[in-house]
């Protein structure tokens, strides 16, 4: 693995702080994730599970599955009300999704999908709804991938991995 930053070589360097995040329902997942540091510009980065989101408190399938009920024209109360979480971070997490990052993520889906099994777009109906479509491809990228690979790792937790952590778009710098 490379420094995002300068390309350089990283290193073990300790940990980053100990977090525990919400799962679907009542479950909570604590990690401890490891700290690396680049050897060329001394930079340190925190590495977290795929199953995780950066700077969120809910983990990967949480926010995934929110995104599906929008895909499926639940608006945010009704999938506030599901997931059983607070109607501003709902709201806060939709918006987050601007076609531009759901263009990234379709892209994201796409490349992995032609990796693993190129055949299967040919299967894949548009249904003319963006984030329903992205959604999909990321699903039949993790699909062909335990298909193929034998993974086990839940599927949320490819995607995780195909979005590099970033289901949901940064904020905009100020």
């Amino acid at each position: 693995m490379a420094c995002p930053a300068c390309g350089g070589g990283l290193r073990k360097w300790g940990f980053g702080r100990t977090r525990t995040v919400r799962g679907l329902g009542a479950d909570r997942v604590t990690v401890r994730p490891a700290r690396v540091r680049c050897a060329g510009c001394s930079k340190t980065q925190v590495l977290l599970p795929t199953a995780l989101q950066v700077r969120r408190a809910d983990t990967t399938e949480v926010i995934g599955t929110a995104l599906v009920h929008k895909a499926n024209g639940l608006g945010y109360r009704r999938i506030a009300e599901r997931l059983d979480r607070p109607v501003s971070t709902v709201r806060r997490w939709l918006r987050r999704v601007p076609p531009e990052h759901l263009h990234w993520m379709y892209t994201q889906g796409c490349e992995r999908l032609a990796t693993y099994a190129a055949d299967a777009f040919s299967r894949i109906r548009n249904t003319r709804n963006p984030l329903h479509h992205t959604l999909t491809m990321l699903a039949a990228a993790a699909f062909h991938a335990r298909e193929r690979f034998g993974f086990e790792d839940p599927p949320w937790t490819l995607m995780g991995m195909y979005t590099r952590g970033r289901l949901l778009a940064p904020p905009r710098g100020g």
